[in-house]
């Protein structure tokens, strides 16, 4: 296994090429993804991409991400592949345009493997939700690799890639992270660009890497927090200033943790981390967040509701799958029941009943409040602590099928949701295992542009061996 850094270091000073390592991870993938469906495509370009960034090499340049091996989620643009987000309705969709990241990377050095499996439109918790089938983890493979960044989260478990690149919304980077076993993390909103990302909620999405190592995950984000005119909702980096204290303290909300619902051995082993961080400087500090319990509600008011509007362009018409109607309403009618899969067309239909005549006062105002109001309890908390930990999801990896209820699967995101709610950046760092070998993680969250100090911890945390 490669870390970024180790690939960086080898093929900038020549020791190996990109190509080589490029066409170690082809002949993995080749091996190992017949069993875990990580992979919707492998690029046809890997190579030619290899050898590009070996000829910049050879003239000189000093690439901060020479020959890393990049795999994207499927709902991240690259000019001239497929791009269909997990679902039928976008089957045929070839990019004509690259997302500002996928740019980014490239002008650092970046080799582009393939695409990753995922939930539809990222709506789901367990990458069940593909039309592409089911990926599977790692680790066990009777069992989901979490999502909607399944198929990301899978291929860095297994080595299919050095990094991958997944979208968060309410936890679809962290939560599988934790399942998978390996770092993961969502970034202030605002210091990634979304541009050439196809939205599910727009004011809760986010995209970020990933990958082996604290480390790793640091590199990949100095190529990505880049001002992006494009996006709207990108923040200049001169406004990118922390609000939060620099301390050594670890708030801990236990009564939103020790909660019915959450696994016993996901408790221990969160407990034997806080235990970690004492032994390494940090004060642990009971703290109360009084309206955190209300996130996941708001979460499934504000993002159907932004999901039902971002997914009105689908229509049969413009692009992707097109199923004729007698009349254009027919038209639309047939091409989004048969393009979009049972769990897109529940949120699109939830979403739309929440704005509706009679219901938006009733619901959506009211969900908009309460958020207003969440954001104000972390504040509030990042004035007395640097960090805020929980486990990263309160159950460990579930087997195909045991979450059927969608309920019983929104719950699975009660620890990552009040991150996209409050617009601040988290961090899942592998924690340990069950005694089935299952991967945890722990979460540590921090107030917004303050990416440095969950690096800080997070790197303290997992080198504590």
């Amino acid at each position: 296994m490669y870390t970024a850094h180790q690939i960086v270091k080898l093929v900038n000073s020549r020791e190996k090429t990109a190509f080589t390592i490029a066409s170690e991870y082809l002949a993995r993938i080749e091996e190992k993804n017949k069993d875990l469906n990580a992979y919707l495509e492998v690029y046809s370009d890997v190579l030619d991409q290899a050898k590009i960034v070996d000829a910049r090499v050879e003239k000189g340049e000093s690439l901060p991400l020479a020959g890393v091996c990049i795999a994207l989620k499927d709902n991240i643009l690259r000019e001239g592949f497929h791009a269909s987000a997990g679902s039928q309705i976008l089957k045929p969709y070839v990019a004509t345009y690259s997302s500002t990241v996928v740019q980014n990377l490239q002008n650092a050095g970046a080799i582009f493997l393939g695409r990753c499996n995922m939930d539809e439109f990222a709506m789901g918790g367990s990458t069940e939700n593909s039309a592409y089938g089911l990926t599977k983890n790692p680790h066990d493979l009777t069992r989901v690799p979490g999502g909607s960044s399944g198929g990301s989260a899978s291929a860095l478990a297994a080595d299919l890639a050095t990094i991958t690149l997944g979208s968060d919304t309410g936890g679809s980077i962290r939560q599988p992270a934790s399942l998978c076993g390996v770092v993961g993390l969502m970034p202030t909103y605002g210091t990634v660009s979304r541009y050439g990302l196809m939205a599910m909620g727009s004011s809760l999405d986010q995209i970020g890497p990933f990958a082996h190592t604290t480390k790793d995950a640091e590199l990949l984000h100095s190529v990505l927090a880049q001002y992006d005119r494009h996006d709207s909702t990108s923040v200049p980096v001169e406004k990118r200033v922390t609000k939060g204290v620099k301390n050594k303290k670890v708030g801990v909300p236990f009564s939103f943790i020790e909660r019915e619902g959450v696994d016993k051995e996901v408790l221990e082993n969160f407990k034997a981390s806080l235990e970690v961080l004492q032994s390494k400087g940090y004060e642990i500090v009971p703290i109360e967040l009084p309206l955190v319990h209300y996130s996941l509600a708001v979460y499934y008011i504000v993002m159907p509701a932004e999901a039902s509007t971002n997914l009105a362009r689908f229509d049969g018409v413009r692009f992707g799958l097109s199923v004729p109607g007698a009349t254009p309403t027919e038209t639309y009618v047939n091409t989004r029941g048969e393009g979009f899969g049972k769990e897109v067309q529940r949120r699109i239909m939830l979403g739309s009943y929440v704005l509706s005549h009679g219901y938006y006062d009733a619901f959506y105002k009211k969900a908009v409040a309460l958020r207003a109001a969440i954001i104000k309890d972390f504040e509030k908390a990042f004035e007395q602590v640097e960090f805020i930990a929980t486990p990263t999801s309160p159950i460990p990896a579930f087997k195909f099928g045991e979450k059927s209820d969608p309920l019983a699967m929104y719950l699975a995101d009660i620890f990552t949701v009040p991150v996209n709610i409050a617009q601040i950046p988290a961090i899942s760092v592998p924690s340990g295992k069950t005694k089935n070998n299952l991967p945890l993680g722990i979460q540590f969250m921090a107030a917004q542009f303050n990416e440095s100090g969950l690096f800080e911890i997070g790197d303290t945390f997992e080198n504590h061996g």
